[in-house]
């Protein structure tokens, strides 16, 4: 009884500490959108999207995604500082060599391929001078997200929170200056957001002991291990922003693009939900299920977080499905007020996605690299299909239900892999 009460006290406090870093993350996704949404109409907002998918785009294949595996193989490891200084090196060195390849093919892009089509209504060279200003906006993004990650893993969690919230804080004043200077254009203005914040992160993780003076101490070169994460989180990281692409472009194709970006504004208030819930369930969960277990240990761990992330996320869905006119409201503004009529299919795949990312966060931590490809490759080819077929037969309502359907179906395989997983066998090969 009493090991069953410290459990609720450590998830009650891991979830409200990250949770109010998460809080302030969500804040400013929150101030970020509704200056854009103000300060915009609903065809430029989204192309804003379009721009910001392809930032993350860009994030993912110069970070090869690895955000999970800094997580995981710095708690592996951290007993281990010889061991982990060559993790580091290794995990270093591929990121660098990707920024390298990235970088290269998004200034040749730029200048190629018809950029109007994907922007329509801002001039190409407004658009060249952003992918531009989002090269550095991109590298320190990456040095925000790889410092937070591996003071995660050290346990560093008063490092982990202010490298979040001080990046957060610097992000809305920086954009909120440039939106109402106009000193920027908008695409400029959305890549450069994270320059200043991650000199600021890559000085906090100096002083944990994670900094290029420390990594190269190291004789070790250790990058076999980095290849699944990478791989599990590559994909999702660019396949999810081609999909979106996809989907606004579908939409705007067939129903305008006025309503491209009134589902751009749903899509947002969606993120600001799921962005919540994942980053705590990244917190919570990826460094407990790293550590070897059996598989009557995982399911008591599990199972209650699980089932409280579920109740929270119902909570959450109910409060805004109620005041989902006021939440267009603040959230956007009034020229996205139709946006209340179609956000009730959405919020209920927000659901089912809370669900199916905590189990998702199991097959990442035991890197199951297939299982959780299959997994992520299907769910985007569902979502992608269902929109053109679901549109042609629902016009506005089929991006929602088709996000709905993807999800459910999603949360269903992925409970049925993780129950399908052979705990001991994993153990025997570690060993």
């Amino acid at each position: 009884m009493d090991k069953t009460k410290s459990e609720q006290v450590n998830f009650w406090k891991a979830f409200m500490g990250s949770g109010m870093v998460t809080f302030l993350n969500a804040l400013r996704v929150f101030v970020v959108n509704k200056l854009l949404a103000v300060f915009l109409p609903p065809a430029a907002f989204a192309c804003v999207g379009q721009f910001m998918n392809f930032m993350t785009m860009g994030q993912a294949t110069s970070s090869l995604a690895l955000q999970n595996g800094w997580v995981s193989l710095t708690a592996q490891n951290r007993d281990n500082l010889e061991q982990l200084r060559g993790v580091w090196r290794g995990g270093f060195r591929l990121t660098t060599y990707a920024s390298i390849f990235t970088f290269a093919v998004a200034l040749v892009l730029c200048f190629t391929v018809p950029l109007e089509r994907f922007f329509p209504g801002i001039h190409p060279r407004l658009v060249q001078a952003a992918i531009i200003f989002a090269l550095p906006g991109v590298l320190a993004t990456n040095v925000i997200t790889i410092t937070a990650s591996v003071m995660n893993g050290l346990g560093h969690y008063r490092r982990w929170a202010l490298i979040n919230m001080v990046s957060s804080l610097w992000q809305m004043l920086w954009v909120a200056f440039f939106i109402y200077t106009g000193r920027l254009s908008v695409l400029s203005i959305v890549a450069t957001q994270s320059i200043i914040a991650g000199v600021f992160a890559g000085q906090i993780a100096a002083r944990a002991g994670f900094s290029l003076s420390e990594i190269r101490k190291s004789a070790l070169d250790i990058r076999a291990p980095w290849g699944s994460y990478a791989l599990m989180g590559i994909v999702p990281m660019v396949l999810s922003p081609v999909v979106l692409t996809f989907m606004r472009m579908t939409i705007g194709e067939n129903l305008g693009w006025d309503a491209a970006g009134i589902w751009q504004g749903i899509w947002k208030i969606s993120d600001f939900l799921t962005a919540f819930f994942s980053a705590i369930l990244g917190v919570i969960i990826l460094p407990k299920v790293s550590a070897k277990m059996v598989k009557s240990e995982f399911w008591n761990m599990f199972r209650p977080l699980l089932l409280k992330s579920m109740a929270l996320a119902l909570v959450a869905v109910l409060i805004l499905y109620f005041g989902r006119s006021l939440l267009v409201e603040v959230m956007l503004s009034s020229a996205y007020a139709g946006a209340a009529d179609y956000i009730s299919v959405q919020l209920l795949g927000d659901f089912f996605r809370v669900g199916g990312w905590a189990l998702g966060l199991v097959l990442i931590a035991r890197r199951e690299t297939k299982k959780f490809l299959v997994l992520e490759i299907c769910s985007e080819l569902v979502l992608a299909s269902a929109t053109v077929a679901f549109v042609k037969l629902y016009e506005f309502n089929g991006p929602m239900m088709a996000y709905a359907l993807e999800n459910f179906l999603t949360l269903v395989a992925s409970l049925i892999l993780v129950s399908r997983l052979e705990w001991s066998k994993t153990e025997r090969t570690e060993a």
